[in-house]
């Protein structure tokens, strides 16, 4: 339970910063990726105690559902860092949740973000950044992995 909670902390800071600059510094990304592949050899489980077989397979399948996204310029090289980080500390059962999770809260927001901006004050949206509903802007893609992780992960345990 604890390791969970610890994964969503790190999603929650790349969230953050993500939104704020659409930026992921490579401390949160690349530093968690080096500590979760030592982790992962040493002890042969993921943080999430995920077999070193699925860990693996966790990280190819993140780089097979990114690196698509990167070369057509709809992710950035932060965000296949971040779901490949996110695989060695957890499984494919997890990633893919996490991964379907975001798709949906995107969905949702582009759906409602429209809608409720106009009604938000002018300090949240300061917050919220870079998750204006302005058609031509990307959006960050972390906040929106932060909140599949979440909703798997309890939905889960």
């Amino acid at each position: 339970m604890i390791q969970g909670a610890v994964v969503l902390l790190w999603l929650g800071l790349c969230a953050v910063q993500d939104t704020r600059q659409r930026l992921l510094a490579n401390r949160l990304t690349l530093g968690v990726a080096l500590l979760a592949a030592v982790y992962l050899f040493c002890t042969g489980n993921t943080w999430l105690g995920a077999s070193i077989g699925q860990g693996l397979w966790a990280f190819v399948l993140a780089l097979l559902l990114t690196l698509p996204g990167y070369a057509l310029g709809r992710l950035g090289a932060g965000d296949v860092k971040l779901l490949a980080a996110l695989a060695l500390v957890s499984d494919a059962e997890f990633l893919l949740g996490a991964f379907i999770g975001a798709a949906v809260a995107t969905v949702l927001w582009l759906l409602l973000a429209p809608k409720l901006w106009p009604l938000m004050g002018q300090g949240l949206r300061d917050c919220l950044g870079h998750l204006a509903p302005e058609p031509s802007e990307k959006l960050p893609f972390a906040p929106f992995l932060l909140v599949g992780f979440a909703f798997f992960w309890f939905w889960i345990r």
